[in-house]
């Protein structure tokens, strides 16, 4: 019997058990999970819609580990890990043996050198109104902050600041993002696609100061009052929202002589420099580099579950790939692939653009050789689905490249009927986070499913990014209608959905 020991309860180390267990059809593993956190696994993707109110904190809960080999240590400080004696030891000085080690201590939230805040990178002791995002506590103590505030500012203007920025918005907090880069979410957008999420985000409630950085944090009697700019502009606030990045947490691996990088370098196969010890999720660095979307995690956690139950590792790829869609409230943003102010000028690239500011929209596709390399879009939802499908899955290209961007001036009513669940074939893929079809959607129905919690917790859809939530909603919508009145289509809290964002998500897995 092989003792497995995963350091790290979070979205892929959950994953990886789940995994293990289910491929260890002759039980020849154990396994003990050591989590420093005291609740249960939850989605750390979703926090920021717990943020906006859009969902409760209840609801971004993943399945917790119920198997008879698997036991799960919750609030349990791990300090160090010793290679000589194979074995773990824990704050309290007891040991926990292994066979197989799995590190998944994910990332923390980077906290910059500013002064005011500390000296960084790590969070220490944040000043009263400043936080991060990265735990449910996190997401906790910024809700309750947000009840005596009044003006927040957000540090940072990638992904996630966006995300932050949009749900402190929508609590009626007068919100500024302040990002050094000159684009917001630079390394998906060029400048002249920020432009348009810009004034975009003004209407929405969110201001911005793009190009300038924060040069000093004021905080007077504990408590935060101010920040003070690079341009020499001082804004006032009651709420600080840190949103630079992340760093990956190797302190253990490196601390027991492990090679570190970056993250903790593994292999193709997800093992270190230290055959008996492996790593994955957003700790570990692989050959091809992390991407820091969780759906690079769950392969990884999938291939090593099978790795080390002698099962041909699946190749498994999710739809994902480097498609990147923020949770924007009011700001329709897709981008995939080659994109973003990095994108360099290479020989046989041809690009096409159609941008009308004044409309809000911005589209830009990069073809090679017929095929869809990258893409933005904003502002321009049913281009943006659609185009997703033609990046993931290599579709040639007409002749003319320029006809997928067409549907963004065609009226918008005649794509209703073309969009219907009924026309959605049954391989279309609605959660590409964890690869699940209509087809499955139907099946699970059929089989008593008929809730979104319930085909969450069949199928693992909107489990990931939660972006294919409302397209879930949508089909379960016309599956309940298919049945008759006296079956349930919908669990009772999926009313906030609204008709235009289910045929969004309906384009979107239209021609997959």
């Amino acid at each position: 019997m092989s003792h497995v020991v995963v350091i790290g309860y979070g979205m892929v180390g959950s994953r990886f058990v789940e995994d293990l267990t289910a491929a260890d059809h002759a039980g020849e593993h154990l396994v003990t999970v050591l989590g420093d956190e005291a609740c249960e696994p939850y989605n750390r993707v979703l926090l920021s819609d717990v943020v906006a109110g859009t969902r409760g904190l209840s609801s971004i809960t993943l399945p917790a580990a119920d198997h008879p080999r698997v036991t799960v240590q919750r609030g349990v400080a791990v300090r160090a890990i010793d290679r000589e004696r194979r074995d773990v030891v824990l704050a309290d000085d007891t040991r926990v043996p292994y066979d197989e080690l799995v590190i998944a201590t994910g990332a923390a939230a980077r906290v910059p050198t500013v002064p005011g805040l500390g000296n960084g990178p790590g969070r220490g002791d944040l000043p009263t109104g400043v936080h991060v995002l990265r735990s449910i506590d996190d997401a906790r103590e910024i809700i309750a902050a947000t009840l005596n505030a009044r003006r927040a500012i957000v540090l940072g203007g990638g992904v996630l600041g966006l995300e932050a920025a949009s749900g402190l918005a929508r609590r009626d907090l007068a919100v500024t993002v302040v990002h050094p880069s000159p684009a917001l979410m630079e390394r998906q957008l060029d400048e002249a696609a920020s432009r348009v999420v810009e004034s975009t985000l003004r209407r929405t409630g969110v201001d911005q100061r793009v190009g300038v950085g924060a040069q000093e944090i004021v905080v007077e009697e504990g408590r935060l009052r101010r920040v003070h700019l690079t341009n020499g502009e001082v804004l006032a606030a009651d709420l600080l929202v840190l949103s630079t990045g992340t760093v990956p947490s190797t302190q253990l691996a490196e601390a027991a002589g492990i090679d570190v990088d970056r993250g903790v370098l593994v292999d193709a196969d997800l093992t270190t420099s230290d055959p008996h010890v492996h790593a994955i999720g957003d700790c570990a660095q692989p050959p091809g580099g992390a991407s820091g979307l969780v759906a690079q995690g769950w392969e990884q956690a999938r291939r090593l579950a099978d790795l080390l139950t002698g099962r041909d590792p699946e190749t498994v790829t999710t739809g994902v790939g480097d498609v990147v869609k923020p949770k924007t409230h009011g700001v329709d943003i897709v981008t995939m692939g080659v994109c973003g102010s990095g994108r360099a000028d290479e020989p046989g690239l041809r690009v096409v653009q159609l941008s009308d500011p004044s409309a809000g929209r911005h589209l830009e596709i990069v073809v090679r050789d017929g095929l869809l390399l990258g893409a933005t879009t904003v502002g321009a939802g049913r281009v943006g689905t659609d185009l997703i499908t033609t990046y993931t899955r290599r579709t040639p290209l007409p002749a003319d490249p320029a006809h997928l961007l067409l549907p963004a001036v065609a009226p918008a009513a005649t794509t209703t009927r073309r969009d219907s669940p009924s026309l959605i074939p049954d391989r279309a893929t609605i959660c590409r986070c964890n690869g699940v079809t209509k087809g499955d959607i139907r099946t699970e129905f059929a089989s008593g499913a008929t809730t979104l919690e319930q085909v969450a917790a069949s199928t693992r859809a909107t489990t990931g990014c939660g972006g294919c939530t409302d397209a879930v909603c949508g089909i379960l919508d016309w599956l309940g209608a298919d049945a008759g009145p006296s079956q349930p289509a919908t669990a009772p809290g999926e009313d906030g959905f609204t008709p235009g964002k289910h045929d969004q998500d309906r384009a979107e897995t239209r021609a997959s």
